[in-house]
């Protein structure tokens, strides 16, 4: 949004009122500010760079102004003095995010905050997509790493979320030197993790830090690996620590990692809600787990993956599986009711079909099988890749390369739209 500043009436007759009033020197009664409550009279002046009972120019007035518009927190500053009074009017951007702490070695939180707004008086957990105060914090992230012996370059830029396809943050990261996740190592409280798991976590040493990825791709990490033996509620939990290890060529941040592994289950049982798209006969039979074997999660969740596979087979493409676990601590075993949140159904929309001849493409959408308006089918698309008894031809083309499909929910129409696409191998 353009932003605006505005000469009112009164400032403009101090000009009229001859060459000399532009030097004339006022002293306002008092300095007032409307339209902005968010923000203190205090902060406000500190922003502006004023001082009551300070005398002042038009042209410093102007000047003052100019500083609150520097800072883009405001879409529009109007001022007037009246002979008595100096009151700016402030109209606040809509257009402020709160900030993403991407890859510093500082920790989010209130006290960022508070120091930041010691430095920054506007600064209120938000920033504009560019101005002043953005740069105000992004010099004052550097000025921080600095006291902590990190010479480093931040950079700010607007984050957006994949989902939601918009700016919903503006994100602060080191762009030099590189930093990296350094020594995962675990605490003295908890179980030491077996070889395995050390030799897991090693391999994490020296990956690009992420002040919230890097913590959960441990924990997930380490996670998965202790409930893919049976430890269904194993607890991890890694904290990055406060004492990165600088070097020239990359700033290294340690983790220590705490590690519950709980008890070790055996299964008891998989039931179905009556009315899943899958029988329990038919599930029971694809089953790579059975009562009285250790709960390994990994085919646990092919289990789930298998019942969301059938409903996306049958167009519910957003359907949802909902497991529901039962521990007998006492006995070591697990049991699980599994219902289904289906959605709306999906039909076939539009087929793109890319990277080939237009004879290949001709050749393909004959043998697609999937008609607009038809129940989608996402298993088709596997079928249809794998043709080679239907279609010999096809099929040894498709054999010899990599076969990729994209697909486009349409949630408006309830379609999705598919890419297919040909790659060479490398």
């Amino acid at each position: 949004m353009k932003r605006k500043f505005f000469l009112p009436l009164t400032a403009l007759m101090l000009l009229w009122a001859g060459l000399p009033a532009a030097a004339q020197k006022f002293l306002p009664k008092s300095i007032q500010f409307r339209g902005a409550p968010e923000y203190s009279g205090e902060e406000l002046l500190a922003a502006a760079g004023l001082k009551k009972g300070t005398v002042l120019s038009f042209d410093e007035m102007k000047s003052h102004s100019q500083k609150l518009m520097d800072t883009s927190v405001f879409d529009t500053v109007l001022f007037k003095y009246d002979g008595v009074d100096l009151t700016f009017t402030l109209v606040p951007s809509t257009a402020l995010y709160p900030v993403r702490i991407e890859n510093l070695p500082l920790t989010a939180g209130v006290e960022l905050d508070a120091a930041l707004h010691g430095r920054l008086p506007l600064y209120h957990g938000k920033v504009p997509s560019e101005g002043g105060l953005t740069e105000g914090v992004r010099g004052a992230l550097e000025e921080m790493l600095a006291a902590k012996g990190i010479k480093a370059t931040v950079a700010a830029m607007p984050y957006t979320d994949q989902k939601l396809h918009q700016v919903t943050a503006m994100s602060f990261t080191i762009t030099s030197p590189p930093v990296q996740v350094g020594e995962i190592r675990p605490d003295g409280a908890s179980a030491t993790p077996d070889l395995k798991a050390v030799e897991m976590l090693a391999k994490l040493t020296g990956s690009a830090y992420d002040a919230t990825g890097s913590p959960n791709q441990i924990e997930t990490n380490l996670g998965n690996y202790y409930r893919d033996k049976g430890y269904l509620e194993a607890e991890i939990h890694a904290a990055p620590q406060n004492a990165p290890v600088i070097a020239p060529e990359a700033i290294r941040i340690p983790f220590l990692v705490s590690v519950s592994p709980g008890a070790l289950y055996k299964l008891t049982g998989i039931q179905l809600a009556p009315g899943l798209l899958v029988t329990q006969q038919e599930f029971d039979r694809q089953s790579h787990i059975h009562p009285g074997d250790i709960a390994v999660s990994q085919y646990v969740r092919e289990n789930w993956q298998f019942i969301e596979r059938q409903y996306h087979n049958k167009g519910y493409l957003k359907a949802v599986v909902q497991p529901t676990p039962v521990f007998d601590h006492a006995q070591g075993t697990a049991s699980f009711t599994v219902t289904v949140e289906p959605g709306p159904v999906y039909t076939m929309g539009k087929l793109t079909i890319e990277n080939v001849s237009d004879d290949l493409r001709a050749a393909m959408l004959a043998a697609w099988k999937m008609s607009p308006g038809s129940v989608f089918n996402q298993g088709a698309i596997l079928s249809y890749y794998a043709i080679r008894d239907a279609n010999p031809a096809l099929g040894r083309i498709f054999a010899a390369v990599n076969c990729k499909y994209v697909l486009t929910l349409n949630d408006d129409t309830h379609t999705v739209d598919v890419v297919l696409r040909l790659e060479k191998r490398p």
